[in-house]
């Protein structure tokens, strides 16, 4: 794929996180950039006033005939009418992942895999690359708040980060410098069919590795080792005995300090600015790749220091007396766990209600019982209807199927709607927003009802 001959490119689901910054770069390379999604959003109106064209509707005359080179994400059904309208007609058709490979194989590339975590990690060691004197150009999985966007841009580096998409096995398109896997829990069975052959495709992944490159993998996470001869391996961990490690870890007014012990040296206080031993354990590893890239200590410790974190990852939109707002992505049962569990470990004392909206029939089948614990953690447990994202309906799977196995007393069953309604008669001690479907679309309603809203 020559990248530099494209003209016109046109998306199917270009307000996808992935899709829209595949989109971003390439209209500031100068491509004329049209693209089709279901649902306006803040971020389809983002790249709208960034000069690209967008519509709304199932539009086949909307799609430019001199389209060189059609993008589309799995989560367009094949019997789309846009989608069966370009096989037809035979227009060069590829998936996301297929261009972001070509893209990253223009430079040398990190790449940041796992089915947690892995957001956060691009982002934070994105962060730090971006701000140190090498630079990059990331592609990133989540709206980085430093830059409020998806794309960071320096062309005239030699490195690229890129989230790694284990989902339809989008992470075996891309051919690494260094890899990082986060974690490697059982997801995406629909996909996979079992855990056994989820952690194959992270091996698969791992052999992708060029020669003299860097494998860093969290300590505990195992998957078979399929890398090239010559691939460097290191482990990393907030506990145990690793490669890179915490060192003097300590709470200072609900953040965490720490020390990076690297197999050479002790790189000294580390402060991230997020909340939770979790977001600890993603910068050490975002700050061992960097390491592992060339980055000096001092550009290290800045890059960590100054990080303002990810919209929709642990996400702390309101903090006053009385009322605390948490957004969150978590749509796994570990996900769950960790980010329930941090504003636990936080506020002890205090009582939280989470609103979840379950993602996808098959994930909530196949993790039910997982999902359930989870979200007794919980003092009170709104659950909206499932998102289906590309699915159908499976009998018997449901929120209420949820609900009735979960411990928590007070628990509920909402529509998004009268989870707004609830929430204008009352006002939560710590409420936290939780899911990966459109959730998303409460959290500016709700801000706006609390900034009206008189604290008890």
């Amino acid at each position: 794929m020559d990248i530099g001959k494209l003209k016109v490119v046109y998306f199917l689901g270009i307000g996808g996180i992935g899709m829209s910054a595949l989109a971003r770069y390439l209209n500031k390379a100068g491509k004329m950039v049209h693209g089709y999604d279901k649902t306006p959003t803040l971020l389809t109106a983002e790249l709208e006033a960034e000069g690209m064209t967008i519509h709304y509707e199932d539009r086949t005359d909307l799609i430019p005939e001199e389209t060189d080179l059609v993008i589309y994400t799995p989560a367009i059904p094949a019997n789309f009418g846009e989608f069966r309208y370009i096989v037809e007609k035979g227009f060069t058709l590829v998936k996301r992942s297929e261009l972001l490979g070509a893209i990253t194989n223009t430079k040398t590339t990190m790449a940041v895999a796992g089915t947690h975590g892995k957001t956060t990690v691009t982002t934070m060691l994105s962060h730090i690359l971006y701000s140190a004197k090498e630079g990059c150009t990331s592609f990133l999985g989540g709206i980085a708040k430093n830059y409020n966007s998806n794309l960071l841009l320096n062309p005239e580096s030699r490195f690229m980060v890129a989230e790694a998409d284990e989902f339809d096995r989008s992470f075996l398109r891309l051919f690494p410098w260094l890899a990082v896997i986060t974690s490697a829990d059982a997801d995406h069975l629909d996909i996979y069919g079992d855990h056994q052959q989820l952690l194959d495709s992270f091996a698969d992944f791992t052999s992708n590795i060029h020669e003299g490159g860097f494998l860093l993998v969290k300590k505990g996470v195992e998957i078979p080792d399929q890398t090239k001869s010559g691939v460097t391996r290191f482990s990393y961990s907030i506990a145990d005995q690793a490669d890179f490690m915490a060192e003097n870890l300590r709470l200072t007014d609900g953040i965490y300090n720490f020390d990076l012990k690297t197999p050479v040296k002790t790189i000294m206080d580390l402060k991230p600015g997020l909340p939770g031993l979790f977001n600890v354990e993603n910068s050490i590893a975002a700050a061992s790749a960097a390491w592992l890239a060339g980055c000096s200590a001092e550009e290290i410790r800045f890059g960590i220091n100054t990080f303002e974190g990810v919209k929709r990852r642990f996400d702390l939109r309101i903090n006053r007396p009385g009322f605390l707002y948490i957004d969150d992505y978590a749509h796994h049962p570990e996900e769950l766990k960790a980010c329930i569990g941090s504003v636990r470990a936080l506020y002890p004392e205090r009582h939280i209600t989470g609103i979840f909206q379950p993602h996808l029939y098959t994930r909530t089948r196949d993790f039910a019982e997982g999902f359930a614990s989870s979200l007794s953690m919980l003092d009170r447990v709104i659950l909206l209807d499932i998102y289906p994202a590309r699915e159908l309906p499976i009998e018997g799977v449901s929120s209420a199927m949820l609900l009735k196995n979960i411990t928590t007393p007070d628990k509920q069953l909402c529509t998004k709607s009268e989870a707004l309604e609830l929430l204008s008669r009352e006002t939560p001690d710590i409420l936290l927003t939780l899911g990966a479907g459109d959730i998303d679309q409460l959290v500016a309603e709700i801000e706006v009802l609390f900034s009206k809203k008189e604290t008890k």
